[in-house]
């Protein structure tokens, strides 16, 4: 089975969504359901992972309602306030569901040390009894906090997207690298091949620019704990679902098919606790 492990959905609102700012007019429009089925479809996709993109339980709602009468949405992850006294109440409210499979909160909006508070740290304490992952979307500079991050909670399930998005347009890889390679020494840290695209020159790049930041992946995480994701629609903006999909299954051609298999979606079954 191909999963689809990081992709979202939106009815596009310009006050609620304006970090789609006008550079990024391809993507103010609704994105739903019906949109992506028939290009999963093209792609022999069999299932996608929805990832919150508002920070607001609406979200979580709106994603789990879409998951509910699409079969092919195999699980969400959606938002709640991990800093709320109420957030264990709220963590069982949504987990009464069975598709939903996790939390984001989008950390690279927030000051550096926000990861580090005692009452986020509170929040995350709750998720892992109800066996829930954390989603960590964050840039290059704040990779040291969240290795502390994990290393609090290391029977924690927790996913690093888009690779902490390293500068792949500037080629710029060294400090990158050398905090990747500390963040990945972390057993219960997994990382998603996703956004790669939108990190580049998003009308000129070419497959060669993602090799070596895709090489320290596998180096340092193993294939074991590496998967697919899109990020579509966001994909669309520096190429389509097809090229963007192409990248990673060109790259793993070179390892066993048990490899290219938890790449492309065992992984992500286990990780989001996902049956077949």
């Amino acid at each position: 089975m191909i999963i689809d492990s990081h992709q979202h959905f939106w009815k596009y609102d310009s006050v609620r969504d304006s970090w789609i700012d006008d550079t990024m007019k391809i993507i103010q429009r609704d994105f739903l359901p019906s949109d992506l089925d028939p290009i999963l479809k093209t792609n022999n996709i069999d299932g996608c992972i929805a990832i919150q993109a508002d920070q607001s339980e609406k979200e979580t709602e709106f994603l789990l309602d879409l998951a509910k009468n699409n079969k092919f949405i195999k699980g969400i992850v959606g938002w709640v306030n991990l800093r709320d006294n109420e957030v264990e109440n709220r963590l069982e409210y949504f987990s009464q569901n069975t598709l939903f499979k996790g939390v984001r909160h989008i950390l690279q909006a927030e000051k550096d040390d926000f990861m580090l508070d005692q009452a986020f740290h509170n929040g995350i304490k709750k998720l892992e009894p109800l066996n829930l992952a954390y989603d960590i979307l964050i840039y290059p500079h704040q990779l040291k906090n969240s290795k502390t991050l994990v290393s609090k909670f290391p029977n924690q399930k927790f996913i690093l997207n888009h690779l902490a998005k390293p500068s792949i347009k500037s080629g710029e890889i060294e400090s990158w690298k050398a905090e990747i390679k500390t963040l990945a020494t972390f057993p219960n840290v997994y990382c998603k091949l996703s956004g790669l695209t939108t990190e580049a020159n998003w009308h000129n790049w070419k497959t060669e620019d993602f090799t070596p930041y895709i090489d320290l992946v596998f180096e340092e995480f193993g294939a074991h704990r590496i998967m697919y994701g899109s990020d579509w629609p966001v994909c669309l903006l520096s190429g389509n679902y097809s090229k963007t999909k192409e990248i990673v299954t060109t790259y793993i051609k070179k390892l066993s098919s048990l490899e290219q298999q938890q790449v492309m979606g065992l992984n992500a079954l286990h990780f989001y606790g996902i049956a077949i």
